[in-house]
């Protein structure tokens, strides 16, 4: 059963003047469910991880999740569906604190050290894992973001807005590509290197490519 479907079961229950327990129960069995899915989502994250995609099956997610393929089926219809679940849930976006720290140079080094500590190892599976996915599908991984997170502000974007409300840049300069530099090159070094980029790399980035291309064209308009 759905989770909002339990949702809608304990509020009928509180409206009708139901028992405590009873509602207890079912923010119980909500609960119960969600961590359960989060339990599949691990299982299969980390099948992807160790396996590959070629190994990435239903049958395979349950035996590492110890439950049947009956239970994934019932969340998700096909591994298609269920490798864009186990993205979102990696991501886990909500989570992300965009930064603010008065200046785009401050922001940007914020936000490259979030994903440096968060993003190494679903960028590598996003383009190293997922190359059998995306020929299936007939998909690109700019795909897969867009379906897995449709509508999502484009955080590059929103940092560069801010820098123009504040006078640092020229509006008719920056484009969302110019805006998505530095976060291009981070994800370079992560293919290069498989590891996390050291602060110093990040703020060459920043002081030396993104910012004179930035701030530098501004001045020359």
């Amino acid at each position: 059963m759905g989770c909002s479907r339990i949702d809608e079961m304990a509020h009928a229950m509180l409206q009708v003047g139901s028992e405590p327990s009873v509602v207890e129960s079912a923010v119980m069995a909500r609960r119960v469910g969600v961590e359960l899915e989060n339990k599949l989502l691990e299982a299969a994250w980390q099948q992807l991880l160790d396996e590959g995609y070629a190994a990435f099956t239903i049958d395979a997610v349950a035996a590492r999740a110890e439950t049947s393929r009956a239970v994934l089926y019932r969340r998700w219809t096909d591994k298609h569906e269920l490798l864009r679940a186990v993205v979102a849930h990696v991501m886990k976006p909500g989570d992300m604190v965009i930064a603010d720290t008065g200046s785009l140079r401050g922001d940007t080094i914020a936000m490259m050290k979030v994903a440096n500590r968060t993003r190494l190892e679903l960028v590598t599976a996003m383009t190293v894992h997922l190359g059998g996915y995306y020929q299936e599908t007939g998909t690109s991984p700019m795909d897969l973001r867009k379906t897995v997170f449709p509508g999502r502000p484009h955080i590059p974007r929103m940092l560069l807005d801010r820098a123009i409300a504040r006078g640092e840049v020229c509006p008719p300069v920056v484009s969302d590509r110019i805006a998505a530099v530095p976060y291009a090159l981070l994800q370079q070094e992560f293919f290069m290197t498989l590891r996390p980029v050291p602060t110093a790399v990040i703020e060459e980035i920043v002081d030396t490519i993104f910012l004179p291309l930035v701030i530098g064209s501004s001045k020359r308009r």
